[in-house]
This record gives C-alpha cells, sequence and structure tokens, in this order.
C-alpha cells in the first residue's frame, strides 16, 4: 500500500517504513507526527480524493532535523562594476513512515 501525501508544498510518493526529508516541521525528534494532506491511496483498490482523502492519514515519526548542503546564489549586475554573493542551506526534517491509513 502507498499513498501520496502534500506537506511543505510539495507533494510524496510513501510507503510503510520509508523515509523522507520533508520541509521543517516544528515536531521534535523522536514524537509522532499525523499528516492528514493525503491525496490519493493506492495498492489493490485505488482511491482519490478531490483535492484531499477524507479519513485517511499518515503515521510517521520524526526521526531527526538537519540542513541540506549551501547553495550559493551571485548576482551580478553588468556595466556597473557590482555584484552579490549569498548562500543559503534549507532547513528539513526527516521523517519514516510508520502505517497508512485510509
Amino acid at each position: 500500500m502507498y499513498a501520496i501525501i502534500e506537506t511543505g508544498g510539495k507533494q510524496y510518493r510513501v510507503q510503510e517504513g520509508s523515509k523522507l526529508a520533508v520541509e521543517k516541521l516544528t515536531a521534535q525528534a523522536g514524537t509522532e507526527v499525523t499528516l492528514d494532506r493525503v491525496l490519493l491511496v493506492g495498492g489493490v483498490e485505488c482511491r482519490v480524493g478531490a483535492p484531499y482523502l477524507e479519513g485517511a492519514t499518515v503515521t510517521a515519526e520524526v526521526t531527526e532535523h538537519g540542513r541540506g548542503p549551501k547553495i550559493k546564489v551571485f548576482k551580478r549586475w553588468r556595466r556597473n562594476d557590482s555584484r552579490k554573493l549569498r548562500g543559503h542551506r534549507q532547513d528539513f526534517t526527516t521523517l519514516r513512515v510508520k502505517s497508512i491509513n485510509g
């Protein structure tokens, strides 16, 4: 059984036992999180929501919080001898899916 969920403005395909990195959540490491924005539950029979399935949830455990690799943002303006260099590291939360209820 698999499900397609939405969190942090992105969609993910998850199965029981799978690990995924999502946008940073406020939950502490080691706690359980219930994700209720389920778009689709598939398996033997596929159920599709419009846009979300009512009563379908995905339970996951927060394993850790981290930061992604550094991205360099470089801007240069021609003929002005001007430039700007900034760095960015995106925060993320790693989840392990425990169960899909749908």
